[in-house]
């Protein structure tokens, strides 16, 4: 029995949608206007141990459409999962919350985000898959190279 209380363990204790902003700054005016719009797309991740054993993880979308550099909308969503890992190697731990966890949790912000822009009447803005290993990769070598540029 006592194997099998060490061995690692991966479970999603919820999905849940912790924040929403929309933003239409120029309306009704702005729907007048002729042009393309330009969409500018910023994610962020986020993550934190709430308790022994239990982490959430946090992916933003930040996305502003603009015509003729006026805001057409402002959408900000923070989609966030809360997961059990226990009795994971130390060097194994981050990778599973920098990328396994926003790996389950990007799916459902791409939905909300094309959701909410929809309902305002515009086409909806379908955020482009992500590959968090890259972006995790990426990562740890700009804090190599930072640590070697301060040495």
């Amino acid at each position: 029995m006592s194997d099998q209380a060490a061995q690692p363990s991966f479970s999603i204790q919820r999905i849940y949608l912790k924040d929403l902003s929309l933003e239409l700054p120029n309306a009704p005016q702005i729907l007048l206007e002729q042009g393309q719009p330009q969409v500018d797309v910023q994610l962020n991740l986020n993550a934190e141990m709430v308790q022994e054993g239990l982490y959430e993880a946090v992916v933003t979308a930040t996305v502003t459409t603009k015509v003729n550099d006026k805001v057409l909308f402002l959408v900000e969503a923070k989609q966030a999962g809360l997961f059990e890992i226990r009795n994971v190697p130390e060097d194994q731990l981050q990778p599973i919350i920098a990328i396994a966890c926003p790996q389950i949790v990007y799916p459902y912000l791409r939905a909300t985000v094309s959701d909410v822009i929809n309902r305002t009447g515009f086409p909806p803005v379908h955020l482009t898959e992500v590959n968090f290993q890259a972006m995790y990769e990426s990562q740890l070598q700009q804090a190599a190279a930072g640590q070697v540029g301060n040495a």
